[in-house]
């Protein structure tokens, strides 16, 4: 039996719906702990999710710290060419690549 792989999904550009200031202050935080979580292998990010990517994102320096110790950061192409944005940080993948990456995930974290 393989590693057990923990993808989290981000959706959005916050935690949580309400408030997108709270939203982003806990997601930067789950960012900085997530480490921890067992077999954490990648984080794929499609629609508003995307934005997490770009050079003023609010949670830039965590997700470098998290792809320099090896995750996998994937944000959606396609979603990337919706909203304009230059990815600063991650590989830019496509709809196979998110799926892929899923269906190869024990679990997968939905955030």
């Amino acid at each position: 039996m393989g590693r057990m792989e923990t993808v989290v999904v981000l959706n959005q550009d916050q935690m949580g719906h309400g408030d997108r200031a709270l939203g982003q202050k806990i997601l930067a935080t789950f960012l900085k702990k997530s480490i921890a979580l067992p077999g954490f292998t990648a984080i794929v990010l499609f629609n508003a999710g995307v934005k997490l990517v770009a050079g003023d994102s609010p949670v830039l320096a965590e997700l470098k710290l998290l792809e320099e110790r090896g995750i996998d950061l994937i944000p959606c192409g396609t979603c990337l060419q919706a909203f304009a944005i230059t990815p600063a940080v991650g590989k830019v993948g496509d709809m196979d690549s998110i799926v892929r990456e899923l269906g190869k995930a024990a679990k997968v974290i939905t955030l």
